[in-house]
């Protein structure tokens, strides 16, 4: 029975790192971003590369659902890095079939580093709204919730990583604390326009916390944003 893993993440965050991570797994089939030309199709967005997303995957999201999310892979488990915000208008039923994990990140963070690329960015740019509502809906079935945040995964990755497989029911591998720098196959058209400081990276890499402040005109949309973050960060996996 495959495992299909399906997380959930803001832009802007650990995302692409996560995906690598898995990606070093042998058992393991990493797909980036499966439903993006749907979202875009959608809702009409204008982002970096839009026009190559949209010729780069099927735009027909119930159709990705049905052939790649639900679909046959080589690997016993699938990683599916998933922007949660291009999760709109789609049937979600298929969620009951996989394992859904939420990537989380300040939302300060996210949406000052994501107004650079897309300056009209609002609330539901965030993906905030979206992981809020799969959380409460994991929580009406009476299951655990799985939810990440990024500052604890990249203060102590070997032990989050450690935590979270094991919720997962596998094994913890080594290799997913480092993977080589560079694009990587399975990395979607958008890249050069969102990876380039990723590419840099070899592994977890805490850094220093950015301190830049968000543009005076993306403020409300932090201060919409944060309640949303607090309730999420309460379910959050911690060592």
């Amino acid at each position: 029975m495959t495992l299909r893993i399906n997380c959930w993440s803001g832009p802007r965050n650990i995302s692409t790192s996560f995906m690598y991570a898995f990606r070093q797994r042998a058992d393991t089939t990493v797909v980036d971003e499966p439903i993006y030309a749907h979202y875009l199709r959608v809702t009409g967005r204008e982002h970096p590369g839009r026009d190559d997303v949209l010729a780069s995957q099927d735009p027909d999201g119930e159709a990705v659902v049905r052939d790649v999310i639900l679909g046959d892979h080589p690997t016993p488990v699938v990683f599916f890095k998933q922007m949660a915000q291009h999760f709109v208008d789609l049937d979600r039923a298929f969620l009951a079939e996989c394992r859904n994990l939420l990537l989380i990140r300040d939302p300060e963070r996210v949406v000052t580093s994501f107004a650079r690329n897309v300056p009209d960015v609002n609330v539901a740019d965030t993906g905030l709204p979206i992981q809020v509502e799969l959380l409460d809906a994991s929580l009406a079935v009476g299951d655990t919730p799985l939810v990440v945040d990024s500052a604890d995964l990249l203060a102590a990755p070997e032990r989050i990583l450690r935590l979270l497989c094991d919720r997962l029911g596998l094994d913890f591998d080594p290799a997913m604390l480092s993977w080589p720098a560079g694009p990587k196959p399975e990395d979607g058209v958008w890249a050069e326009h969102w990876y380039a400081s990723t590419h840099r990276t070899t592994g977890f890499e805490a850094g220093v916390p950015s301190t830049e402040p968000p543009p005076e005109h993306v403020r409300p949309v932090v201060d919409a944003a944060r309640p949303l973050y607090g309730r999420l960060l309460e379910y959050a996996v911690r060592a």
